[in-house]
């Protein structure tokens, strides 16, 4: 995931509330978890990315692009490792197609292009509702939210953490600014909203990180009904 300037954050006029204080905790602690699970891409790059039907996972449009050459990867390149625990992988398939949001455009230099950074990736076959149950989506997120974010990076490749309690700071339009902490490899990280005796359902997809002043924050794509289209067209 690409680092974002500080001025970025800035830019946004967001107001800054330290009411909400994000907890840290393994991702086996929400039950459901296991739709989440580590992208391998071409050999070189990892994001994160969800299963939201049992032959599609929805993730960051700029996890398909080489950050050096700025080219599409060969989606039969990636490959998704549902539930990685360590050793152990509830479900693995490759790739066999990527839908990028059309508002997308790949920009030299590795920034993301905010408010459309969302693909869809269909498997070459598809993961049995019966071993994981893929998670529902929400166009809910509006300012002063509370949030979880499930993600892998290279700093915990094999166990995904949940960050609990995060809190969206600001939205403009698809655009979202949060006080998740995220790092490099949550790029596509699903943004939860959480309610009590309801299933997680989606609300955003981890664009970047970013600073703001010294506060670090994560910036988030939120959904919209084009990704509906997208998923239509993925099959």
């Amino acid at each position: 995931m690409r680092l974002m300037l500080a001025m970025l954050a800035a830019c946004l006029s967001i107001g800054v509330s330290e009411s909400a204080m994000a907890i840290e905790r393994r991702a086996s602690s929400l039950p459901g978890w296991e739709a989440v699970g580590r992208l391998n891409i071409a050999g070189k790059y990892m994001c994160t990315g969800t299963l939201i039907a049992s032959n599609l996972v929805l993730t960051a449009a700029h996890c398909v692009y080489d950050a050096q050459t700025g080219r599409r990867v060969n989606p039969r390149g990636i490959r998704f490792e549902a539930g990685l625990d360590g050793t152990r992988v509830k479900a693995a398939r490759s790739v066999s197609k990527a839908v990028v949001h059309p508002g997308y455009r790949f920009r030299a230099g590795g920034n993301a292009q905010l408010g459309s950074d969302i693909a869809v990736l269909r498997l070459s076959n598809p993961i049995s509702r019966n071993d994981i149950r893929p998670f529902s989506m929400s166009a809910r997120a509006d300012r002063g939210a509370n949030v979880d974010v499930l993600s892998y990076s290279y700093s915990n490749a094999t166990r995904a953490n949940r960050e609990q309690n995060c809190q969206v700071l600001s939205r403009r339009t698809r655009t979202l600014v949060m006080s998740c902490k995220v790092d490099f490899g949550a790029s596509g990280a699903p943004v939860l909203e959480i309610r009590p005796g309801q299933a997680p359902k989606i609300v955003s997809v981890i664009s970047s990180k970013a600073a703001m002043g010294h506060r670090r924050v994560s910036i988030g794509t939120a959904l919209d009904r084009t990704l509906r289209t997208m998923m239509q067209n993925a099959i």
